[in-house]
């Protein structure tokens, strides 16, 4: 009887660690708490020099004038850094393809026909300055360093990467800065990468299921920008 109501007691915690485990709620007890997430990679984050970078927006986000962008981003360059790349932006109410160049404080920018425009770079925010990425007070460091109440919710691979995605909220005071027209706060989520902290993909999300997505790749190697000929 004794070794019966024992078989019966392991029958009973058995199906109930199995129930546990297929509730499909991940065990996060053993993954580093998001504030020492949140910490390493800010300080990663804010060294880097250079890399480049993907922006896609999904669906319409209102007062946002950028579509997509692809890209070369470095610290050098000028005080703001520099950044050369393609993308689509609403110029004047309309959407166009277009070539971009930020070097020594100047914006240029290339349209379907024509040659390169030189704008100054405090104009540039009307349309999109992608330099800010890696700028320390308003680009991916900031928004990891001002995350609200974070918390790191699995383990994910991203492009072959093994990372940490942790999320949290982030407010449109700190968002228009890399995002200029953005209107209201955000649900942010970033997958880190396990061995750096660096920040391999951030998905900014709006109310109407629209969201940002930005991707950063080949960290540190060189990048050259020159103004156009």
């Amino acid at each position: 009887m004794l070794m019966r109501r024992f078989l019966l007691g392991a029958l009973a915690l058995a199906v109930t660690a199995a129930t546990g485990c297929s509730s499909g709620e991940p065990d996060t007890s053993s993954f580093p708490p998001a504030e020492q997430l949140v910490q390493e990679a800010t300080t990663a984050t804010s060294a880097v020099k250079s890399t480049h970078f993907s922006l896609q927006v999904n669906g319409s986000i209102t007062g946002l004038s950028v579509q997509s962008l692809d890209g070369d981003l470095t610290k050098e360059g000028g005080p703001s850094g520099a950044a050369k790349g393609t993308g689509k932006l609403e110029v004047n109410g309309q959407l166009i393809e277009a070539e971009f160049v930020v070097v020594q404080d100047n914006f240029y920018l290339k349209g379907p026909t024509g040659n390169f425009q030189k704008i100054p770079a405090f104009a540039a925010s009307a349309v999109y300055d992608p330099s800010a990425i890696l700028d320390p007070q308003r680009g991916i460091a900031k928004l990891v360093s001002s995350l609200q109440n974070p918390k790191t919710e699995a383990e994910e691979d991203v492009d072959g990467t093994a990372t940490w995605k942790v999320s949290g909220r982030i407010g449109k005071d700190v968002l228009v800065a890399l995002l200029p027209g953005i209107q209201a706060d955000a649900d942010l989520t970033f997958w880190l990468a396990k061995d750096t902290k660096l920040p391999v993909k951030a998905t900014a999300k709006f109310p109407e299921n629209a969201s940002v997505d930005v991707k950063l790749s080949d960290v540190d190697k060189p990048v050259t920008v020159t103004p156009p000929a």
